[in-house]
């Protein structure tokens, strides 16, 4: 098992940053006045809670480990991300994972924090800010929502299940691809598709049962780094859309329960986006 100060550390930073979000989520007016395109990304959003929210958890975290490095979202462009990659203590952070539903108003966003040692992930946590619903994993340990353990469904079938998807902020060649691969998956008469717009949360939907798969053709690295995890120890199967092993970068994914992976794979496979 991992020092239990990596777990102490990560709740005290939810602790921190669950209420900041909360005090700007509830002046929408607030919201909106301070938020800012991301990498001129007409639909890349950052608000100042993102960045209040990141300072917290960092400095919590720091506390207990001064030494440590830190992956975050709002970070990003300070620092060159393959140097981290491999890095003997890594904390990779998404301060607010779902930025358009909070601007929004929509009560539908998440904290996402991931330990990593040596490029391996070994404890991840993801709180769903709005409902306080906690998701935990440590690696060989198992994956627990509010303290209980949680899994996969065992539906072998497409026509068992739900999916998700996600859509990443190009709205050329990678959307037609998104919405081609989403008419294909409901021809294979799957129960439905839904697009709630935090990667987190939908990862930790695969890891509960409630989706029978997840995919999304770009994520950047503080999206999935809990998530994946959480699916793993809830016995499913995360990969690239191509099918590749999950890098820690940006990068499509593809989460499943496992046994409907080739499945899903076999359609979503058909476009890969050009890094």
């Amino acid at each position: 098992m991992i020092q239990s100060t990596i777990t102490t550390a990560a709740q005290n930073a939810l602790d921190a940053a669950a209420p900041i979000l909360m005090r700007h989520f509830s002046d929408l007016t607030l919201i909106m006045a301070t938020e800012k395109t991301k990498n001129n990304q007409a639909q890349g959003l950052v608000t100042s809670a993102d960045v209040e929210s990141e300072r917290a958890i960092i400095a919590t975290i720091r506390k207990h480990f001064p030494d440590h490095q830190f992956l975050a979202e709002e970070n990003v462009d300070e620092i060159d991300q393959r140097d981290l990659v491999d890095a003997d203590h890594l904390w990779v952070i998404d301060p607010l994972d779902g930025t358009h539903n909070f601007a929004h108003g929509i009560p539908h966003f998440a904290i996402s924090i991931a330990y990593y040692r040596s490029g391996v992930a070994q404890f991840g946590t993801i709180l769903n800010v709005t409902t306080g619903d906690t998701y935990r994993c440590e690696r060989g340990e198992g994956a627990f929502r509010n303290g209980q353990p949680i899994t996969v469904t065992a539906a072998t079938e497409l026509n068992q299940v739900m999916l998700g998807a996600g859509f990443y902020y190009d709205r050329g060649e990678m959307m037609e691809a998104t919405l081609n691969a989403i008419g294909l998956l409901l021809r294979q008469k799957i129960r439905g598709i839904r697009r709630f717009g935090t990667a987190s949360l939908d990862l930790a939907q695969v890891a509960t049962g409630q989706y029978g798969g997840f995919f999304e053709y770009t994520l950047s690295p503080w999206d999935f780094a809990a998530g994946r995890l959480l699916v793993e120890e809830a016995g499913g199967k995360i990969t690239t859309t191509s099918g590749q092993p999950l890098p820690l970068e940006q990068s499509s994914v593809l989460a499943s329960n496992g046994s409907l992976h080739d499945s899903i794979l076999a359609i979503v496979s058909n476009y890969q986006p050009k890094n």
